[in-house]
């Protein structure tokens, strides 16, 4: 055991904010967000307890948190409602839950945990996912509470340009963690793309393509097209560049960025291996992500010179 290795990476979105550009109370809305997520899962991983546990905490702060597109702050739909994508993974055993389609639970990456553990399946969608949630007392709420109002703006606007959000910001939200004893975890959780329509699901609950852990491997979230991370099927693609390829582990995310880029796609990605390596990359302008280890925390919008 390796009271040092543990560390903790969250991403909350991808998109095209720029230094000067971005609204200054949304930047510091972020900002705050994501060190409160690094907050939770790092008390956690201190405490010598598991992966799995930490990036659960660390996204239900980001799903609770309106600044970001997850839980309450979510997109809207074309049909002016939200729906909720979620999957977490083990690294240990690669047991796995997703959910997606969600309307009325409060925790969805909560709820893709408790399938993960009480099974019988893997991923369940719409209607019955909710169900699931209230057979398992998960609290449910009105699917306007998920709703705030520069949602409800953006979607006006969008619509009145007859588009969806394909080119500004992916909100996904996600968290990869490896504990002190190398086992590695991952959670994603989004709203999806605003204006999104006929019950369209992206890579994020999606294991494989937005959400992969593998102790043999790394621990991996996307955030980006999720058409084209679908198609590249990149967390998976990033954890086998790394088990059968070889590859290191920034090595192995920037040739899956590449990958999508050659498809037409783009967005980010945060990973962590088992000896408490970790890696991010984003071929858009920005990304919401931070860092945590046993030497303290960190938090960044803007490319890493930019920051500087």
């Amino acid at each position: 055991m390796d009271e040092t290795r543990w560390r903790l990476v969250v991403h909350g979105g991808a998109g095209s904010m720029r230094p000067g550009k971005l609204d200054p109370e949304q930047e510091r809305c972020a900002r705050a967000g994501l060190e409160a997520a690094l907050a939770a899962g790092s008390a956690i991983l201190e405490r010598r307890e598991s992966a799995i546990d930490a990036v659960e905490a660390g996204v239900r702060v980001l799903e609770e948190d309106p600044c970001f597109n997850a839980g309450r702050g979510s997109v809207l739909t074309a049909s002016g409602c939200i729906e909720l994508d979620a999957a977490i993974m083990d690294g240990r055993t690669r047991a796995a839950g997703a959910v997606s389609g969600l309307r009325t639970t409060r925790a969805p990456i909560s709820l893709a945990r408790r399938l993960l553990e009480q099974g019988p399946h893997v991923f369940l969608g719409g209607h019955g996912a909710d169900d699931f949630a209230r057979d398992h007392g998960f609290e449910q709420v009105e699917n306007s509470w998920f709703e705030v109002p520069e949602r409800r703006r953006q979607l006006d606007e969008l619509l009145g340009e007859g588009g969806f959000d394909d080119e500004v910001k992916y909100g996904t939200v996600g968290a990869v963690a490896v504990d002190v004893d190398g086992h590695v975890a991952v959670a994603t959780s989004t709203g999806g793309l605003t204006a999104k329509r006929w019950g369209r699901v992206g890579d994020s609950p999606l294991i494989g393509a937005g959400t992969y852990a593998d102790d043999r491997s790394a621990a991996v979230s996307a955030t980006g097209s999720g058409e084209f991370f679908i198609r590249a099927v990149a967390a998976h693609q990033l954890a086998e560049r790394i088990r059968i390829g070889g590859q290191s582990l920034q090595d192995a995310l920037d040739a899956v960025l590449a990958d999508i880029e050659t498809l037409g796609g783009k967005g980010g990605m945060i990973a962590v291996a088992p000896d408490g390596d970790a890696a991010w990359g984003f071929t858009t302008p920005a990304m919401y992500r931070g860092m945590a280890d046993a030497s303290g925390r960190t938090v960044r919008v803007y490319s890493d010179v930019d920051e500087r």
